[in-house]
């Protein structure tokens, strides 16, 4: 598999990494350990070397389950957590806090039995701690070693700059890596974020690739999902992967174009979806979300497909956002950056 940098750093991640939000969960939806180690041993046999969990993911077992499978080879794997959800009941068990980050990074390094993560993200913006104290403790933890290399996810376009030019000033450890969902049915992130990350040397790391499954073609127009079962189907309305959220006309008419061009490549929709992330130049890694085998090895022939420039331009012009104002100002007057 294919390795890129992580944004400007010196860091090498494989262009698919495994996401384990659902390992260790109760329920339909979560992975058992067994076949989590199973999939996992899969991505790392498959060349996949970067994997993706957090201290919240199943009330920590995601990263027992992620810990207990690499023993024995963690140097071969680059592995990456996250800090700022409540983890207990107390008043300062949330949030990007001081006490909060240290006591939190201490519990996931016994918990993924590792003495280091490769990549910590900042989870969400916390708008009670101020920023530089975040910022000069994330520094901290890397100067000390038991952190290499710092990630944001779901801050807005000005917080991350924010955060940027105080790294900068301050002669702090820096972003490189940013979380957040990108999908040809999800790109509310384009006006904004992609521009930032490709100036800052900060390099994308996409969540929700197939958009919640919408993009593996398993859904028609006419066919709400079942509510009991499915990603989709058992997910709130509420929640960013809603099927409120991706059934709307130019959701299908994206998806029927997927379909067209994997058809061309005798690829699966998914295939297709995933090789579209990766000709885009600020993306280092995309996180694949998967509860079985199959799902795992339909996923990685991504990584060996690609797409034509004219498709991959149709696939652009179809799943563009609506331009807003100002940037519809901005495109008009041909000042786009």
């Amino acid at each position: 598999m294919e390795h890129r940098g992580l944004g400007d750093s010196g860091l090498r991640v494989s262009a698919l990494g495994l996401g384990t939000m659902v390992f260790g969960e109760d329920g339909p939806r979560g992975t058992p350990p067994d076949r989590a180690r199973e999939l996992i041993d899969r991505f790392v046999e498959a060349g996949g070397t970067h994997l993706d969990t957090a201290n919240v993911y199943a009330g920590g077992r995601s990263e027992e389950i992620v810990g207990e499978a690499l023993k024995g080879r963690r140097e071969q794997v680059t592995l990456a957590t996250k800090v700022r959800f409540r983890t207990g009941d107390g008043p300062n068990d949330e949030g990007l806090s001081r006490k909060h980050v240290l006591a939190s990074v201490d519990a996931s390094l016994r918990r993924l039995a590792t003495d280091y993560v490769d990549l910590l993200y900042a989870h969400c913006w916390d708008p009670w701690t101020p920023l530089e104290e975040t910022l000069t403790v994330f520094d901290e933890l890397v100067r000390s070693g038991r952190v290499r290399y710092l990630g944001v996810s779901n801050f807005r376009g000005w917080q991350v700059a924010k955060a940027v030019t105080l790294q900068r000033e301050r002669s702090l450890a820096p972003f490189v890596a940013a979380q957040y969902q990108l999908s040809l049915v999800e790109r509310d992130v384009d006006p904004e974020f992609e521009t930032l990350c490709w100036g800052e040397g900060i390099g994308m790391v996409p969540w929700g690739p197939l958009g919640g499954g919408f993009l593996t073609g398993k859904y028609r127009p006419d066919q709400r999902p079942d509510t009991s079962s499915g990603r989709i189907g058992g997910t709130p309305d509420r929640s960013e992967e809603a099927w409120v959220r991706r059934d709307r006309e130019r959701n299908w008419r994206v998806l029927d174009a997927v379909r067209e061009i994997a058809l061309e490549h005798q690829a699966t929709p998914s295939q297709v979806a995933l090789a579209w992330l990766l000709t885009r130049p600020t993306v280092s890694t995309v996180l694949v979300g998967v509860r079985t085998i199959e799902q795992l090895e339909d996923n990685l022939g991504a990584a060996q497909l690609e797409l034509g420039e004219a498709e991959v331009q149709r696939l652009d012009d179809l799943s563009a956002p609506e331009p807003r104002y100002p940037y519809r100002m901005i495109e008009t007057n041909g000042a786009r950056g």
